[in-house]
């Protein structure tokens, strides 16, 4: 580390972090945020030292992570640090997609994953922490309301490092998706759709097919247009007692 008074602010706000989570903000304009995109980008000059101490533990940032996945407990920070800098001397803003990690390269993307609903997110990794135990990832606030981690203030997660121009969508040739429903009315399409929405988490499309002539309305989970397996799909379906019909594209 080139500038020991920049590494003692870090340190210190490394050990803030050991406090947790922050209070929930009071802002409901939370802008419209979407996930972060992997870019090539050069290693942050503050943040890669070669180790740091946080409670006697010490931490030794990784160089490169290609290919690095790991699972844990996420937790998010907040408004107490909004608009202080993160170890690599960015300014934090808790309305972008970001996250802490003690040891990964700053910058990184990381898909993160919510195993307790399936949910996915991409942050770039700017910042260090957190330093409980147990605790891998530390989120910002648009990061952990995405994720649904807000309210509980921690959840189990995985977290995979992605590569710029890596794809996160379904893997190539899994042509198949989920038929739940057909109508012959697109208001009742559109009514299945709208319940579906309020209580899982992939998309739901609807597309119109003709068969024996009749003009209908399908109503459809279709893998390629999000990151999401059949798998995934399926468990989140049976959760809510529906079997969706396994098909394949045409």
């Amino acid at each position: 580390m080139n500038n020991p008074i920049f590494f003692n602010l870090t340190l210190a706000a490394s050990i803030l972090l050991l406090n947790g989570c922050s209070t929930t903000p009071t802002d409901n304009k939370l802008p419209l945020v979407t996930d972060a995109i992997p870019k090539d980008e050069p290693l942050c000059k503050y943040g890669n030292m070669a180790s740091y101490k946080v409670k006697g533990i010490e931490y030794r940032p990784m160089r490169s992570a290609t290919g690095f996945t790991e699972r844990g407990i996420a937790s998010w920070y907040g408004p107490n640090f909004n608009g202080k800098p993160t170890s690599c001397m960015e300014t934090y803003d808790m309305y972008k997609m970001t996250a802490a990690h003690k040891t990964l390269p700053l910058p990184s993307y990381v898909e993160v994953t919510n195993l307790d609903n399936d949910k996915k997110i991409v942050v770039r990794v700017n910042d260090r922490g957190p330093f409980h135990e147990g605790r891998i990832i530390d989120l910002s606030y648009a990061a952990a309301l995405k994720l649904d981690v807000v309210k509980k203030g921690t959840a189990p997660v995985s977290i995979r490092v992605l590569t710029p121009g890596a794809k996160t969508a379904a893997p190539p040739g899994d042509n198949r998706y989920l038929q739940l429903g057909v109508f012959a009315e697109k208001k009742n399409a559109d009514a299945l759709r709208a319940k579906l929405a309020e209580r899982i988490t992939v998309p739901v499309e609807i597309k119109g097919i003709v068969s024996n002539g009749r003009s209908l309305y399908q109503v459809m989970i279709n893998p390629q247009s999000g990151r999401y397996s059949i798998t995934t799909i399926r468990n989140q379906l049976e959760k809510i007692g529906i079997n969706g019909i396994v098909k394949k594209q045409q």
